[in-house]
């Protein structure tokens, strides 16, 4: 039987709701369509996406289409593969600014979770 602490949990979906309302990624790097894909890329960069995925970024078709091969020009996505007509992309973990993205994403978002630990702490303290 898995057994839950229910305090983390708890917090756990505090951040995560915090996250869909406001990104602290997109809040320090700019809200634009350009910041919204790569954070999705970000987010899942284990995997890789089609152009129909990258809709739940949050960003329209045609920007898209636009974005996406100006971003693969940059080396910061790659081509993975293609299933029928769609080809799928991936962040390029390789590439040196990719790398300080995401370092920059986990730092933020540490520090995110650093405030509301304090947060909490303050709470109970009460």
């Amino acid at each position: 039987m898995l057994m839950y602490n229910y305090e983390s949990f708890k917090y756990y979906i505090i951040l995560l709701k915090s996250m869909k309302e406001e990104s602290i990624f997109l809040e320090y790097m700019g809200d634009s369509p350009r910041m919204r894909i790569l954070q999705y890329f970000i987010e899942g960069k284990d995997f890789d996406y089609s152009l129909t995925d990258l809709l739940n970024a949050g960003v329209s078709w045609g920007t898209i289409n636009n974005l996406i091969p100006k971003i693969a020009e940059l080396g910061i996505i790659v081509k993975t593969r293609k299933i029928g007509r769609a080809t799928l992309y991936k962040i390029n973990q390789n590439n040196l600014i990719v790398k300080q993205l995401i370092g920059l994403y986990n730092k933020l978002l540490l520090e995110n979770i650093n405030q509301l630990e304090n947060k909490k702490v303050k709470v109970l303290a009460y």
